[in-house]
């Protein structure tokens, strides 16, 4: 089908912005007049008519900083970044935007992908739903949404774009796992279809042992398939390519990092999983990132407790370290152990937390 005229090419960075202003609070009006722009300009950006990616560098960047200083809320501030991001995928799947795919050039983190799955199907990041706009009279926006044709036309980019990268063998290794990750994120019955059978024609990447150069296509495989309800690969993928493989168990905690934001600097490829010197990043944050994640994310919850069972062995200072985690961790931890939802070997690895935040309280 014919790609839809666009009518927002900024929108989730657009409705971020509202967020912003509504975090101060202020008007349109108001805030325009601090910002010294005339209000159509600010209602161009909240809108996605003006995308504030298409301002100068030096703009941008003072807009970013004297938000803040005017009230805004700056964790909101903080997700301008991954909404842009999620703007520019957009874009490259509805508008003839030249250049690689943005898919093909760096690896997105979390952020990002909630962005992705706000606009696409309504997902609202769980950092920012205590901060939503309430639902008003008339027609006023109450998520970055698109269009249902833009949706539409988006997921069919991203299938045609798996089964191009497909064909270009290692050359688009990265745009192929993370297009058809993202193609799960649709919906609609036939696409799901689509997605699974899509994703269970890379067994052959599940069935390998330990760390190889498909190691991260097995990865978002598996985990893609566990959002679409079946959990058996990720398991086994735990069992067979991840536990025990000292380069994979590096390779899955630098990733983590990079996902959960404790790894801030970009990175172009997935060639960042293989350092076995786990230097680059933060520990606590991961640690502050898996203890949340394993708390609302119960699909993945054998992922979780194996990555902050690793990550426990690579650091075994953490636990001292873990501050106000502790207690909730622990809770967590001791809810699951209680219940019959994780495995054998997240049994065995939880209780192995378990103890170590009980003996470092």
């Amino acid at each position: 089908m014919g790609r839809p005229r666009r009518t927002s090419a900024g929108v989730v960075t657009g409705f971020v912005l509202r967020l912003i202003r509504e975090s101060v609070p202020t008007t349109q009006a108001a805030l325009a007049e601090a910002l010294g722009v005339d209000v159509d300009t600010l209602q161009g950006w909240e809108s996605g008519r003006r995308p504030l990616a298409n301002m100068r560098a030096g703009a941008l960047l003072d807009l970013r900083r004297r938000l803040p200083a005017l009230g805004a809320e700056a964790a909101l501030v903080q997700w301008l970044d991954a909404a842009m991001d999620a703007d520019r995928i957009i874009a490259s799947g509805l508008d003839d935007v030249g250049g690689p795919h943005p898919l093909a050039v760096w690896v997105h983190p979390r952020e990002t992908a909630h962005m992705l799955a706000w606009a696409l199907n309504g997902t609202v990041p769980p950092a920012l739903a205590g901060r939503l706009p309430r639902p008003r009279r008339g027609p006023v926006a109450v998520a970055p949404q698109l269009a249902s044709a833009e949706r539409t036309a988006f997921f069919d980019h991203l299938r045609c774009t798996t089964e191009r990268a497909a064909e270009q063998g290692g050359a688009g290794a990265l745009l192929h796992r993370q297009a058809l990750y993202l193609a799960s994120y649709d919906r609609a019955p036939d696409a799901a279809a689509w997605t699974a059978h899509s994703l269970h024609r890379r067994r052959d990447v599940l069935a390998r042992r330990g760390w190889s150069p498909h190691w991260p296509e097995a990865r978002s495989t598996a985990t893609a398939l566990a959002r679409l309800g079946d959990p058996q690969p990720l398991l086994d993928f735990i069992d067979r390519a991840l536990a025990d493989d000292d380069t994979a168990e590096a390779a899955n905690l630098n990733y983590w990092a990079l996902w959960l934001g404790a790894l801030p600097v970009p990175q172009p490829d997935d060639a960042f999983m293989r350092d076995r010197e786990l230097s680059a990043w933060d520990p606590v944050t991961l640690l502050r990132g898996l203890a949340h994640g394993l708390h609302v994310a119960p699909g993945y919850a054998d992922l979780y407790v194996h990555s902050l069972w690793a990550l426990l062995i690579a650091f075994p200072w953490l636990p001292q370290a873990g501050g106000q985690l502790t207690g909730p961790l622990r809770e967590r931890a001791a809810q699951l152990l209680d219940g019959t939802t994780i495995s054998a070997r997240s049994r065995r690895e939880l209780g192995y937390v378990q103890y170590v935040f009980d003996h470092n309280r």
